[in-house]
């Protein structure tokens, strides 16, 4: 058994990640397989195109519960190194040179909302939810935010990195995390419609359109490696804290954690 499923259909290749029992969560052996994927992807001249799905009733439910456990019980450096495998991950669908699609099927939280952001087309469904929760566990989205901050924008994402919240589909195509939300019946038609438009354009054209787009925002791959070496190192710190090993001991008990008990009530 795989995590990640890949079909190719006529120059589209899809990967479904495929835990449905986990809710699509990421563990090493998902996140290796993906990067993978999207990697060999991006050097196949046969692929026109990726789409990015989940198999089940969720996207991805971001960190798999026992590969947070293996985070809380490691050392600043093994997280360090986990946090890289990670954003290699982002970093390779964010510029892979092939057009990318979310199929976004259900829930996207923590790294799932990554995925959805590092891709150039995103379509989900009525009722999905989102959510960039890490405050909660006194941690922050570290090794997404690049990606996620380029998809929805500053003012957004401080929001969503402060509080936690869960957000609806509704919201986030609002503020820019999906182009487009659908009926659940109707979201493979949406998907082949825009692969519909893709196969209509040049594919070395698309590849330097692409590429002209992020560097138009100043973005390009080895700026990102460096961002992502900060970033992880962040994360990697943060795992490790006091605070960050409260937060991830007391969702894995199902407690409320510390400071929570304390919080502000925000009344005179």
């Amino acid at each position: 058994m795989t995590a990640v499923q890949i079909t190719d259909r006529a120059g589209v290749r899809e990967l479904a990640l495929a835990r449905p029992e986990v809710h699509n969560a990421f563990d090493d052996a998902l996140i290796a397989e993906l990067t993978a994927a999207i990697e060999d992807a991006g050097r196949d001249p046969a692929v026109r195109a990726l789409v990015l799905t989940g198999r089940g009733a969720s996207f991805s439910a971001g960190a798999d519960l026992n590969w947070m456990r293996g985070m809380a019980a490691a050392g600043e450096a093994d997280n360090l190194a986990d946090s890289l495998r990670l954003a290699r991950l982002m970093r390779s669908l964010q510029f892979c040179p092939r057009p990318t699609l979310a199929r976004v099927n259900g829930a996207a939280y923590g790294g799932g909302v990554g995925l959805v952001a590092c891709c150039d087309i995103a379509i989900g469904v009525e009722g999905a939810k989102f959510g960039l929760t890490e405050v909660k566990l006194g941690l922050v989205p570290a090794v997404i935010s690049p990606y996620v901050v380029a998809a929805i924008g500053l003012r957004h994402a401080r929001r969503l990195f402060l509080t936690g919240e869960v957000f609806d589909a509704a919201a986030a195509q609002r503020i820019g995390l999906l182009h487009r939300v659908v009926a659940p019946d109707a979201l493979d038609e949406a998907v082949q419609a825009a692969l519909a438009l893709l196969a209509k354009a040049g594919p070395l054209a698309q590849v330097e359109a692409k590429r002209l787009a992020l560097g138009m925002a100043g973005l390009d791959e080895a700026a990102a490696e460096r961002i992502d070496r900060d970033n992880a190192a962040l994360i990697a710190r943060l795992r490790v804290s006091p605070e960050g090993q409260e937060g991830l001991g007391a969702f894995l008990a199902k407690r409320a954690p510390a400071w929570a008990a304390a919080a502000p009530s925000g009344r005179a």
